[in-house]
């Protein structure tokens, strides 16, 4: 593998590359890493890299010429080669990344510095941006050392042994289980004893628990694409039920006040489907409560006998796990009812959250309100919508509006129990 960076300050290098398992892998020729200063391939007196972009704004661009005379001289039309550019809003380095890296004969990384370069070297050279995280730093340097170490990793004869970058964390989608050396008990924290057993089996299989149990604390979402067995699927269950997300939620799906096709206030009617599959949802989801709002007294003493008849009455036993979604339902007569009901609940008033179809001037996107309702430690009631939606009053007076739910084209149709169902599911599901 050869790297080419091509960087103002090649001399930050010097530490980088002067120790450890790289420094090894280069006196080894296993690497070869190639330094070049931007700074020669200007022609200036002051040689000169950057100036003010065009359009006006803070600080200072990198300019086109020495960067793609650089590019041109340092990349080998002969060798697999792939231009990469550190910058803070290319795509996350992870594991995936690194191995794709690692396939190539010659990587040319373009290290970035003041407010990055011309959008035109990115047209013409640059093959994939990358970025370590979401922060700046004053250069791409530190970027393309952590490139090089971590695509070095895969490269055969730069470990010693082999099989450690095997069991590195991320392999297999998963981190990367705890480790144990002498003595067997310091400061009175003993050794797992099925380490200490010799059986080979059991250990394995402690490891790839702990390693799943590590994951799912602390990078859930990586979980998804881990290789599990029967047998570990089910101890990642057990995982999940122990450590349940203690959230706040309850929701409402309100038939008043809402809007027909005319935008006219109305009451909607209720129906069985919207009940139960909004219910079967929240039960799913971990949802408190779902409130079923309705101001005439036929329609409410309506719902409560089909309520009643899967809770209490003869559809109990015919099927259990309705009765189980239907017995978090409750019907209310208005919107400040449940309001109420929840803050005597919960000894505080909820935060309310409103959906709708239409776009608003200030909405809250789904990541943001899951994290608030996963750290937060306050009620939140979410508000579904019949007919039309909800009334501009309701919608107005909302502590959180959510943007609405869009695919890749302007159809945007969805029944409630669909859209209640999606929601939930960004907002409360498992990342696995």
């Amino acid at each position: 593998m050869q790297y080419d960076i091509i960087t103002i300050f090649p001399e930050f290098f010097e530490s980088v590359l002067s120790y450890g398992v790289i420094s090894r892998a280069i006196d080894n020729k296993t690497i070869a890493v190639n330094l070049h200063d931007l700074r020669k391939y200007t022609e200036d007196k002051h040689k000169s890299v950057d100036d003010k972009p065009y359009g006006g704004g803070s600080g200072m661009l990198m300019m086109p010429e020495p960067i793609s005379k650089a590019i041109e001289d340092v990349k080998d039309s002969k060798k697999k080669s792939i231009v990469v550019y550190t910058s803070p809003t290319g795509e996350k380095l992870n594991d995936k990344t690194v191995n794709e890296l690692s396939e190539y004969e010659q990587v040319v990384i373009l290290c970035g510095r003041y407010e990055g370069i011309d959008e035109r070297i990115k047209e013409l050279y640059v093959d994939r941006e990358i970025s370590i995280g979401d922060f700046v730093l004053s250069g791409g340097e530190h970027a393309a050392g952590i490139i090089v170490d971590s695509v070095s990793r895969n490269i055969k004869g730069v470990l010693g042994n082999e099989s450690s970058a095997a069991d590195d964390s991320f392999k297999n989608g998963l981190l990367e289980h705890p480790q144990y050396t002498r003595p067997e008990i310091f400061k009175n924290i003993e050794v797992p004893p099925v380490l200490l057993s010799g059986h080979h089996k059991e250990v394995d299989k402690w490891r790839k628990r702990e390693s799943i149990k590590k994951t799912f604390e602390n990078m859930e979402e990586i979980l998804d694409g881990s290789s599990l067995d029967k047998e570990e699927y089910e101890y990642l269950g057990k995982l999940q039920e122990e450590y349940s997300k203690n959230f706040k939620v309850y929701i409402a799906l309100i038939h008043y006040p809402v809007y027909n096709k005319d935008l006219k206030k109305i009451v909607t009617a209720f129906t069985n489907l919207d009940a139960h599959d909004i219910a079967r949802a929240g039960k799913t989801y971990g949802v408190k409560k779902l409130y079923l709002v309705n101001p005439v007294s036929d329609q409410r003493e309506l719902v409560k006998r089909v309520i009643d008849h899967w809770t209490i009455g003869p559809g109990v036993n015919f099927n259990p796990s309705r009765k189980e979604a239907l017995e978090i339902v409750e019907v209310n007569e208005s919107i400040e009812e449940i309001v109420n009901d929840i803050e005597i609940i919960e000894k505080i008033r909820p935060k309310v959250v409103v959906t709708d179809a239409r776009i608003k001037s200030e909405m809250v996107g789904y990541n943001k309100l899951r994290e608030k309702i996963f750290n937060d430690d306050i009620p939140f009631l979410i508000l579904f919508g019949t007919g039309w939606g909800l009334i501009e009053e309701v919608i107005n007076s909302a502590d959180y509006i959510l943007k609405p739910i869009k695919g890749y084209n302007d159809f945007n149709h969805l029944s409630v129990r669909s859209a209640a169902a999606i929601i939930l599911d960004r907002l409360l599901s498992s990342k696995i």
